[in-house]
């Protein structure tokens, strides 16, 4: 029956009508292809929680300390920093290399530079030649982890985008984890293979895209974007219909895509770097995208990220192997919260996963403040099993919003055309949340000690009201038509109306088609 055009208004409800219901990720072999490749894209994020779930371990290994020195406050701080001063370094360059070469070769590129970066801090000789390495080691990240994410929205099957796109940054925690029992079993070794095994391993999945990226199929609406439609119809009927271009969902999401690209590109909204602030709607996506990247880093989290080992210091817990074993086992429980949230992404809701997030953060990370303090001015020890516990459970409220939706929420409210330039303002403000962050963290945990908590407590106070006022909620949406969200509800009906008019008109087609074959 032929879709009733007139009623479009929402496409959401349109495209879902379009969807086989028994297709599923695990019954259909091109899906399980199609997720085979995402997931390889996936692990980009794996690279960045390895780095800093490692940087930890090295800090606890007493043959790491004794090759650098010992390494402490500034020096240490520059230490951590260093990756992000190479992250914010490239960045003036990943979003043209995304946009002009594609993203599958802003991928391979950093992946390459990634190998190297690994290669030489795995051969370090001395702290400048590890500092060197971990510049290069964010440098290639930042190519990698700008296309990436696109990637992973722009190929996935309708279904599973939210789901997919919220894992991606979850795969921080696969990372953190390898790096954390990494560094737990090497701990023995009596030399200083201790941390050079573990700085080899940061280069495995860099290596595995190396070698396969290129097999990996092409975004779509980058494809349309450069004229290659037909590449991009194929692409799409092949992953999407089972090699059908007539499916109506293909034609549905394929005149659509056509459709928000057309309207970016007439739009003022296209024009270089300032088309990020020059209209309304873009104004609302930078604001939300800036904000929610600077919490993800400014949560204090950041402490229990790269500075655990000072931490638990604090509290009396001292033991190197008790340390890397909390290290270990909290990595698992991050990614099991975040995994979780990933999945219930679409029937949740982001809107109430911001919100249920922020007030949890809040209330944990004053009972950590309540707990240090108690522990530091009468040395109880209760008072430090306590803080062990509400270290846990504040990693579990910011896991179920600020590791999975940051990325996916922010490539799913950018336009094609600014996607790959709003990405980038997103990593340069998480860029220098945490050169900040990781150069004065060790500096006033070693001066102010548990008070230092108290300016995060404050400040996720300030987050708490901000996304109960400005997170707006984007489930049940495509791609293009949460994107169109901040440009108003008639261009969301637009892109809407272009991709249903293309099924009436095959629908249509195929009626007369069939009438023909009756009267013949």
């Amino acid at each position: 029956m032929a879709p009733n055009v007139a009623n479009l208004s929402s496409g959401s409800a349109r495209i879902n009508e379009l969807i086989d219901p028994s297709k599923k990720w695990y019954n259909n072999r091109r899906l399980i292809v199609l997720n085979a490749w995402i997931f390889l894209l996936l692990i980009t994020s794996s690279t960045n929680g390895y780095d800093g779930s490692m940087m930890n371990g090295l800090q606890t290994l007493p043959q790491w300390k004794q090759a650098f020195n010992d390494p402490n406050g500034a020096q240490l701080g520059l230490l951590n920093a260093i990756q992000n001063i190479g992250t914010f370094a490239a960045l003036p360059f990943s979003p043209y290399a995304t946009d002009i070469f594609g993203r599958r070769a802003a991928i391979f590129l950093g992946s390459s530079l990634m190998i190297v970066g690994a290669a030489l801090q795995t051969a370090s000789q001395n702290v400048g030649m590890f500092i060197g390495a971990r510049f290069l080691l964010g440098f290639g990240l930042t190519f990698a982890a700008n296309a990436a994410p696109l990637l992973v929205a722009e190929l996935s099957y309708p279904t599973y985008r939210g789901q997919l796109t919220s894992m991606y940054n979850s795969m921080w925690f696969s990372g953190a984890i390898i790096a954390a029992w990494s560094t737990f079993g090497t701990f023995k070794i009596d030399s200083s293979w201790s941390w050079r095994i573990p700085s080899l391993l940061q280069a495995v999945p860099s290596v595995l895209q190396f070698g396969l990226i290129f097999w990996c199929p092409e975004s779509p609406r980058w494809l349309v974007s450069k004229g290659r439609q037909a590449e991009a119809l194929k692409t799409l009927a092949y992953y999407h219909a089972d090699g059908n271009e007539e499916d109506p969902l293909v034609q549905f999401e394929f005149e659509e895509i056509r459709a928000a690209i057309d309207f970016d590109k007439t739009s003022a909204a296209s024009a270089g770097w300032l088309s990020l602030i020059k209209t309304p709607g873009n104004r609302k996506r930078m604001r939300l995208i800036a904000a929610i990247a600077f919490f993800s880093q400014w949560s204090g989290n950041g402490l229990i990220s790269y500075y655990l080992t000072k931490v638990l210091d604090q509290i009396g817990i001292t033991d190197p192997t008790t340390q890397l074993l909390i290290n270990g086992l909290l990595q698992i429980w991050n990614l099991f919260w975040a995994l979780l949230a990933s999945v219930l992404v679409e029937r949740i809701g982001r809107r109430i996963l911001f919100i249920t997030s922020a007030a949890g953060m809040l209330v944990f990370y004053v009972l950590q403040t309540v707990g240090l303090g108690v522990y530091d001015t009468q040395g109880k020890e209760p008072a430090a099993h306590a803080t062990i516990a509400f270290i846990f459970l504040f990693n579990a409220f910011y896991d179920i919003a600020f590791t999975p939706l940051i990325v996916s929420y922010s490539v799913e409210i950018l336009p094609f055309q600014i996607r790959a330039k709003g990405m980038t303002i997103f990593s340069l403000v998480i860029s220098l949340t945490l050169i900040f962050n990781q150069y004065v963290n060790p500096i006033a945990l070693k001066n102010i000690r548990w008070k230092y908590y108290i300016v995060y407590d404050c400040w996720l106070l300030v987050e708490l009201i901000f996304v109960c006022k400005y997170i707006v909620e984007t489930k049940g949406k495509t791609l293009e038509e949460t994107a169109a969200l901040f440009d108003g509800e008639e261009v969301t009906d637009k892109l809407a109306l272009a991709g249903a008019r293309a099924v009436h008109a095959h629908e249509h087609k195929e009626e007369h088609l069939d009438s023909e074959k009756a009267s013949q």
